[in-house]
Parts: structure tokens; C-alpha cells; sequence
């Protein structure tokens, strides 16, 4: 896909016509009894943060101030860590994180059936917004991306729909959704958990696979969404069903995570660190990550910052009364 030389560019027009769309309604059962009482994005990491705090700070560090949170599952503590953390924005602005609760809104009266159902229920709530582009983002994922960059290539290139894809080595590749593309990065096939990924051209021992990260011009998602909705076959989800129909019917690109990841000072030549911490094993391995000296994944940049909502509390004491601990 060539870059559109008609295209005139004005990032923060751009950024004011975007909706972002976080998917924070699933259950992650493979966390096990971490979530049997509370929705996976809402489980905690770090220490003080929530899961959905990472997709949360890069709209707000990228610039995109409509956010809404669609949830489902035992939500009452995501709900209650959004608007404990995440009221700061102005709605005088038309700024704001709003939580959009299933609410069985389809003539079916069902609750949301997929990640593409989900923003289907909510087209009628979108639609006053008027936005130009969609960015769809799974709750659930530990990373720091700048959704800007990501925005800006879409809109250069004259894409319909984007989709940002991580490269993985390919004898991993079978365990994610893999991206084919050509030679410009224009997808040409996608597909679930394949057992022969296809790999990247120029690099054979690498695929993409597919984050769930999402950018659409708002129009084409609708239209999208209603013949997905029309399809009693359909799982109703992005990733298995919407995108891969997509691929040769339209302006379809794969978004290099490389691109628009957030390094710190100094770490550009790090491998872009994104995790998806859907299992208690990489919910484990990601916490450890952050043991290490020169964390991969870096809270402490200030120029990146990953905001939540921390109860205020005293400082800890250490004081004791007992014998020989006085």
C-alpha cells in the first residue's frame, strides 16, 4: 500500500475525531480464582496498578480524550476503579472516560456475544459522538503504545482499517492470531492459531501476529458491524471473524507495534514489550519482568506516565512493643 500524497495531515484534528473503545466485558477464566469475583482487566499488577490502566494511560498520553469502557463481567471493581481514578478529564471539553455497561440494547435482548458485538450493541451510543476513526483496544493487555503514530500511518496511507501486529519468532507464532502481508504491509491473510504461519517478507524466521489493537474510519466499522451482526454463523468477534473478512475487500494494513511502542531514553534498541497476561503464567512472568534492574517495560518514565487510582493512606510504620523487637 502506497502513501496517499493527497493526504494533508493534522494530527490533533485528528485526535479530536477519535473514539477509543476499550474492551474490559470478558471474564479471562485461564487467570483462574483471580477472577472468579472481578473482570480480568480489573485484576491488579504492579503492585498499584489495574490491568486496564495501561490501554487508559496511552489514550491519554496519545492524545485521544473520548474513552468509553464496555464491560459485562462482574464488573462492580473496574467500575469502581474507573470512576475512582478516571473522572479527572473536563466534560465541559468533551473529554471523558465513560463506563458502558451491557445493557442487551439488539432486538435479540442478548448480552454481548463478542468483542465485535459488543461495539455493534453500542453503535447508537457512538453515533452522537460523531467520530471520524474508531480505535477498538482489548482491556486486558500489559504495554506502552503511543495510539497517535498508529492513527497517523492509517490515515497517510488511506487505510480503512488498521490493524497493529507484534512480531513474534514464527515457531511461536501458531499460539496468536498471524497477519500475512506483502511487501507494504497490506494484510493478505489472517488467521487463527495457524499451524504453518506465513512470516514476514524479508524475514522468515518472524510473523505478526495480531495485538487486538484496531484503528477504523468510523464509517466502514458500521457497516462492518451490521453485516457481522447478520451472520448467524459468526462467533461475532473481531479477531475471528470481522477483520479476517475484511482482507481483500478493502485497504486492509498491518501497523508495526515497533513504530508507535514507548521506549525510554536510552531503550530504543530494546525489543518492544507488549504481554498479554490472559494466563496465570504470563500474569506471573509479567509481574517478575519488573524485578529486574533495567525493567523492560519502564514505570518509572515520567514522560510516559501509567496513571490509576490509589487509596490515600498513611505511611507505613514499623514500630513494635515486644520483647526484643523494642
Amino acid at each position: 500500500m502506497q502513501e496517499s500524497p493527497s493526504v494533508s495531515l493534522d494530527m490533533n484534528m485528528a485526535l479530536r475525531q477519535t473514539f477509543a473503545v476499550v474492551m474490559a466485558g470478558g471474564r479471562g477464566s485461564r487467570l483462574r480464582q483471580l477472577t472468579d469475583n472481578q473482570a480480568k482487566p480489573a485484576v491488579p499488577f504492579a503492585g498499584k496498578f489495574r490491568i486496564v490502566d495501561f490501554p487508559l494511560s496511552n489514550c491519554i498520553n496519545s492524545g485521544i480524550r473520548r474513552v468509553s469502557v464496555l464491560t459485562q463481567y462482574r464488573a462492580h471493581t473496574l467500575i469502581q476503579h474507573v470512576q475512582n481514578g478516571w473522572g479527572f478529564l473536563r466534560g465541559e471539553l468533551n473529554e471523558f472516560v465513560q463506563l458502558w455497561p451491557a445493557q442487551q440494547q439488539t432486538a435479540s435482548g442478548s448480552w454481548y456475544l463478542g468483542t465485535a458485538d459488543a461495539v455493534f450493541q453500542n453503535i447508537e451510543t457512538l453515533l452522537p459522538h460523531h467520530p471520524k476513526y474508531i480505535v477498538v483496544l482489548a482491556g486486558d493487555h500489559v504495554y506502552r503504545q503511543d495510539y497517535s503514530r498508529m492513527l497517523a500511518e492509517h490515515i497517510k496511507k488511506g487505510a480503512d482499517a488498521t490493524v497493529s501486529c507484534v512480531e513474534v519468532p514464527l515457531d511461536k507464532a501458531s499460539e496468536f492470531g498471524v497477519v500475512g502481508v506483502d511487501e507494504n504491509d497490506e494484510i493478505v491473510s489472517f488467521l487463527e492459531k495457524p499451524e504453518n504461519p506465513p512470516s514476514i517478507p524479508g524475514q522468515p524466521d518472524t510473523a505478526f501476529a495480531s495485538m487486538g489493537i484496531y484503528v477504523f474510519n468510523a464509517d466502514f466499522l458500521y457497516e462492518a458491524l451490521r453485516r457481522d451482526a447478520k451472520e448467524a454463523s459468526s462467533s461475532h468477534d473481531f479477531g475471528k471473524d470481522v477483520v479476517p473478512r475484511m482482507v481483500s475487500k478493502c485497504r486492509l494494513l498491518a501497523h508495526r507495534f515497533g513504530n508507535s511502542c514507548v521506549f525510554s531514553d536510552g531503550d530504543q534498541d530494546d525489543e518492544p514489550y507488549w504481554r498479554d497476561v490472559g494466563t496465570v503464567d504470563a500474569y506471573w512472568e509479567s509481574n517478575l519482568d519488573l524485578t529486574s534492574v533495567n525493567p523492560a517495560l519502564n514505570l518509572y518514565d515520567q514522560k510516559w506516565p501509567i496513571w490509576t487510582y490509589q487509596a490515600q493512606s498513611p505511611a507505613a510504620k514499623f514500630v513494635f512493643d515486644d520483647e526484643e523487637r523494642r
